[in-house]
């Protein structure tokens, strides 16, 4: 975390996202909002105490407006730096929603790096879109972006997973694909994984196993004949066929 935001250009950017507050033009701002100690690093909770945050959120914003207002390229700089030192604080100190976040969601072992690596970015942008005048806690702001953000990447790991395997048309009743199949585009996969998880009730825990079975779509990605899943589920060939029938009207119906 720590080298990716030391990574920040240090040129000052010509614009910086930031919110407005009529306070800014007080007399008594800049000492108001000016530069802080660092808070320390470590507290109690999981997170930074939203009080802390929404005030160094506070001077976040101030530094950013008068990094904008600036009137020359020294004092630009000195507020863009005490712009990304607030910031910085406050995605440091707030870094343990993202893995409350990926706990929550339970993604496979596989994609959880990949999972904390994409809201490390997410919770900066929270941050430094962060209102702290509303009301809104930014423990509760930043757990929901985060979520959000893990249900697209998830949707996309999906993708990802589907692209390497056939359209769910395009198998047939008897045996699933070889190695040689074509590979279908990204863009034409139906996105299933939301329908497969355990807190989905689109399909039966019988109608999942058998598409995920059926379809390469567990982990061993190695998919099953209609005798070999009806071996597993207990039950005759015939009926892993109606099954799977009745799975997949469910889901072209909500992809399609």
């Amino acid at each position: 975390m720590t080298n990716q935001l030391a990574k920040e250009s240090s040129k000052p950017r010509s614009a910086i996202y930031h919110v407005t507050d009529e306070s800014f033009r007080q007399r008594g701002a800049e000492q108001l909002y000016g530069r802080a100690s660092a808070p320390p690093e470590s507290y109690t909770g999981s997170h930074m105490p939203d009080d802390l945050t929404r005030d160094l959120a506070k001077r976040m914003h101030y530094a950013a407006w008068r990094t904008e207002t600036a009137r020359d390229e020294r004092t630009r700089a000195k507020w863009h730096a005490n712009y990304l030192h607030f910031r910085d604080l406050i995605v440091i100190g707030n870094r343990k929603l993202i893995y409350r976040a990926v706990r929550r969601w339970m993604p496979p072992s596989s994609i959880a790096d990949d999972m904390v690596g994409d809201c490390q970015i997410v919770l900066i942008q929270a941050v430094a879109a962060y209102n702290p005048w509303i009301g809104i806690r930014f423990s509760t702001y930043a757990f929901t972006c985060l979520m959000r953000a893990l249900s697209r990447l998830s949707q996309k790991q999906a993708g990802d997973r589907l692209s390497r395997s056939v359209p769910l048309e395009a198998l047939p009743d008897g045996e699933p694909r070889d190695g040689s199949t074509e590979e279908v585009s990204t863009g034409r996969m139906a996105r299933v994984d939301e329908y497969l998880r355990d807190d989905n009730d689109l399909l039966s825990y019988r109608e999942k196993r058998v598409i995920t079975r059926r379809f390469s779509l567990d982990e061993s990605n190695k998919g099953g004949t209609l005798e070999q899943v009806g071996k597993e589920l207990g039950l005759s060939k015939e009926r892993v066929r109606q099954v799977q029938a009745s799975a997949l009207s469910k889901l072209r119906a909500v992809l399609m």
